[in-house]
């Protein structure tokens, strides 16, 4: 069962995790999962998209336990126990960033990645990643934000290629899959 975020952040959300094929194998607690032995788990990363066509954008906040103030896309997430991706989606655009997103669409469906931090944290993740559009600015949770910005998907990429140390593995790794180059 997933226990959601609510109000005051208290609640245990569950993690599903996999097998090397994707297949739930038990849950475990997202405070729990992350350390130097992370099993493999779901998630799901997402790039929002304004009606100019510029990306969102956010830098995690500096109490986040893995990759503190670094700039990534615009949120990612876990779907829990017996809850799908497109729920999950919803669920972490309005909790992280008090947003509504529309016209969600799989763009990488198998990404996967395997990233260690400078503490040793590491990331394991099956992690489709979606692309969606929200109207407005998001007004984001202060423990998981600590600034955004609407850019250039072009003007990303090159900022990813000129200092890829500033950004999360994840989206550095996500990019040129999006936007391959020409």
């Amino acid at each position: 069962m997933l226990v959601t975020e609510g109000s005051s952040g208290a609640g245990t959300e569950l993690v599903v995790l996999v097998d090397d094929d994707g297949t739930p194998t038990g849950t475990q607690a997202k405070s729990q999962v992350h350390h130097t032995s992370t099993p493999l788990h779901l998630a799901f990363s997402t790039h929002v998209f304004d009606d100019g066509g510029r990306i969102l954008v956010t830098r995690r906040a500096l109490s986040k336990r893995t990759w503190p103030g670094v700039w990534t896309n615009s949120f990612c997430g876990h779907p829990g126990p017996g809850e799908s991706t497109v729920e999950a989606i919803a669920r972490r655009a309005d909790y992280e960033l008090g947003i509504a997103v529309s016209d969600l669409a799989q763009a990488i469906p198998d990404f996967r990645y395997r990233a260690v931090d400078f503490s040793g944290i590491v990331e394991n993740e099956i992690c489709p990643v979606y692309t969606a559009r929200c109207a407005g600015d998001p007004s984001p949770r202060a423990a998981e934000v600590s600034q955004w910005e609407w850019v250039d998907p072009q003007q990303l990429v090159r900022s990813v290629q000129l200092t890829p140390w500033a950004f999360s593995p994840w989206l550095t790794l996500q990019l040129p899959l999006l936007y391959p180059p020409t």
